[in-house]
């Protein structure tokens, strides 16, 4: 892995918004812990349309770097919308992704290369320990398990930000232009040979994190919705199971009245029926029409990122 001949190219994609002034520290570390392990490194910074100073410490990281590049978007679309830039722009056999805030450390890149193996398309770096509040710990869980669950298991239940992968797996996502982007599902279309391993998570240096459990649930519902049949399964075994609901209730209802000549008493009953179906009825139609929604997204042809600019010269750079 030492040797500049045999050893792979590697590309290091990292979204970058509202960065805590960490891009210059990542690139010291990459250069020490990661560019010995490979042949050729390039380090892609993409800017999501940041507000603060981010696009000036990409500009700066990648002044004295010719290894170093950086890519600014027209407006903040989403991690996984920058990752895809940052991806496709990629030149290396290999593409690994990470957090701009130091959370994955780059020492521990070498636990993701070594799993890399011949039998073995995608590894995601697992956290041990998640140095994160009990309560951001659980949503993020969660929600992963929620996912992976949903869409099925193909989707692998230990995925994280921090991943490694052989780039011809971009192959299976070349026609994608969709609003909704998850790079988890994108990779699980072109491989199930996958793979992760325990690594050491940092806590992070500066700043909040950008998922709050909200925007959490709401990556979620995009993802299960955008990729996802197994909803509108459910709604078919909800509509099935009250149907034979209703069946037995009015089974109960009719043997009441021909075995002790009584009719179930009472409002509360009735009330109690309509709301139970009525509440049924409204979750499947609010099902329908999250992928009603989303169809009319892509019929409209909304793009998942604009390019502004890069540090190599763009229509449109500014540093």
């Amino acid at each position: 892995m030492t040797a500049a001949g045999s050893a792979p190219s590697l590309s290091v994609v990292v979204p970058a918004y509202r960065t805590p002034g960490t891009l210059e520290v990542l690139c010291t570390e990459l250069e020490k812990h990661v560019r010995p392990l490979v042949g050729d490194l390039e380090v892609i910074f993409v800017d999501d349309g940041s507000p603060d100073d981010t696009w000036h410490q990409v500009a700066t990281a990648a002044a004295d770097r010719p290894w170093v590049r950086g890519i600014r978007l027209l407006r903040n679309y989403g991690q996984h919308n920058a990752l895809l830039a940052g991806m496709r722009s990629a030149r290396h056999s290999l593409i690994l992704t990470m957090d701009d805030d130091l959370q994955n450390p780059p020492r521990e890149v070498g636990k993701l290369l070594a799993a890399l193996s011949g039998e073995v398309d995608l590894v995601y770096g697992s956290p041990v320990d998640e140095p994160q509040s009990a309560g951001r710990n659980l949503a993020s869980v969660t929600t992963k398990k929620a996912m992976a669950r949903l869409l099925g298991p193909e989707v692998h239940a230990k995925m994280s930000a921090f991943r490694l992968f052989r780039s011809e797996l971009l192959e299976g996502a070349t026609q994608v232009q969709d609003p909704y982007v998850s790079i988890d599902v994108l990779l699980s279309w072109a491989t199930t040979r996958v793979v992760s391993v325990d690594v050491e998570f940092e806590r992070r240096v500066a700043g909040t994190s950008g998922y709050s459990l909200r925007k959490l649930v709401r990556h979620a519902l995009n993802m299960v919705t955008g990729y996802s049949t197994r909803p509108l399964r459910l709604v078919t075994y909800l509509g099935f199971a009250f149907a034979a609901f209703g069946f037995a209730l009015f089974a109960f209802v009719l043997m009441r009245y021909l075995v002790s000549q009584t009719t179930v008493a009472g409002f509360t009953f009735v009330a109690a029926a309509i709301s139970i179906f009525s509440g049924v009825q409204l979750l499947s139609l609010g099902i329908v029409g999250e992928y009603l929604a989303r169809m009319h997204f892509r019929t409209m042809g909304r793009p998942p990122y604009v390019i502004r600019g890069s540090t190599e010269g763009i229509a449109g750079n500014e540093s």
